[in-house]
């Protein structure tokens, strides 16, 4: 279990989140990730179209050893530091719930596919600080969170851009945009509050005839901006593409700056799109914090931490970020998200947003 911890006395404008192996028994809102009653897949059905073009022949899933989760390890109760803090603390015994054995046949095609429905893909993190402008610049790599630790992604911000702009590939040496491993990319708006996905398509200007060629957004991210300085934890809103009845995620592919995904959603055209929201935490008046069980998966603090669920069933954990070391996370999703989708929600998490904190 992990815990936003707000201090009455002194306010601080950011919360950390910390682990501990001690059994916390007083926070009732601890539920298994998976909900029972409810079939998640009908959550992210719009009947919109199913895809025209296909660039290769579409495989069968990806192949798990077990199709449920895994049973979730003794909730772990957490406690928050005021303010930033200096190094956090492992806890007792920090293994994570063991991945079910995925097999990557073609890389470009598992992470542009939606998770298998009642599979959890479990990922790994990591952010390498190295070289002369680590600070400012540093690689995201993302690979599966098991013995074979397989290499999935990897992320950077582009220098010289005037907004945040992060480049995705699936080569964990060639982060170049016209590199053939280029398979996505994150931007932002100027404040940095909002994010757009986007494939390895073209860009409008540079459409085919029939517009199949130019790039889809896959997903957005809006932050809820924090004008007073202090709101308890984060806000987030995740904008997705609905799914067609053949679980196949409509294509959205807007023509120009009036359309995709965020001006959908501002304008409340809700036809295709799917809005989520990350789980907001219970006040434990025990502890006196914000309590949110992250099954076993999170163990260390980051103001960074939270999980993506649909308002309908907040019982299903449609993803799940958090901190296992200074830099190591752990990313774990669910249909229908990809693995390219779940990154950059991920990447726009690390991105600085001085009008949300």
């Amino acid at each position: 279990m992990a815990m936003f911890q707000v201090n009455k006395e002194k306010k601080s404008k950011k919360k950390a989140i910390t682990g501990s192996d001690e059994e916390d028994d007083s926070d009732s809102s601890t539920k298994p990730i998976r909900s029972e009653k409810k079939n998640p897949v009908s959550l992210f059905q719009t009947g919109g179209d199913p895809p025209r073009e296909k660039k290769t022949k579409k495989k069968a899933p990806p192949k798990a050893a077990d199709s449920e989760e895994a049973t979730p390890e003794t909730p772990q109760k957490n406690s928050n530091r005021k303010g930033k803090m200096k190094k956090s603390k492992k806890v007792q015994n920090p293994e994570r719930p063991p991945s079910p054995a995925i097999e990557v046949d073609n890389l470009e095609e598992f992470v542009l596919q939606p998770a298998p429905q009642g599979v959890t893909i479990k990922c790994r993190v990591t952010r390498d600080k190295k070289g002369m402008d680590r600070g400012l610049y540093p690689t995201y790599y993302l690979h599966l969170d098991n013995d074979k630790k397989v290499f999935l992604l990897a992320g950077r911000k582009r220098k010289k851009s005037k907004t945040s702009n992060y480049l995705i590939s699936i080569d964990p040496t060639d982060l170049s945009r016209g590199g053939e491993n280029f398979i996505g990319k994150l931007r932002s708006n100027l404040m940095g509050t909002k994010f757009t996905v986007f494939d390895n398509g073209a860009n409008p200007d540079r459409a085919n005839a029939n517009w199949s060629n130019v790039r889809q957004e896959l997903s957005a991210v809006v932050y809820e901006t924090n004008v007073l300085g202090f709101k308890g934890p984060r806000k987030m809103t995740v904008i997705i593409p609905g799914m067609n009845s053949d679980n196949e995620r409509v294509p959205i592919r807007p023509r120009n700056d009036n359309d995709g995904l965020l001006m959908r959603w501002q304008n409340r055209n809700m036809d295709n799109i799917i809005e989520l929201h990350n789980k907001a935490p219970v006040w434990n008046d025990e502890t006196q914090s914000y309590v949110l069980n992250f099954h076993g998966r999170v163990t260390h603090a980051s103001v960074k931490n939270f999980q993506i669920v649909h308002d309908s069933d907040p019982d299903y954990i449609v993803m799940q970020f958090g901190r296992v070391a200074d830099d190591a996370f752990t990313m774990d999703y669910n249909y229908p998200l990809c693995a390219v989708q779940a990154f950059a929600i991920t990447l726009s998490s690390f991105d600085g947003k001085l009008a949300c904190e």
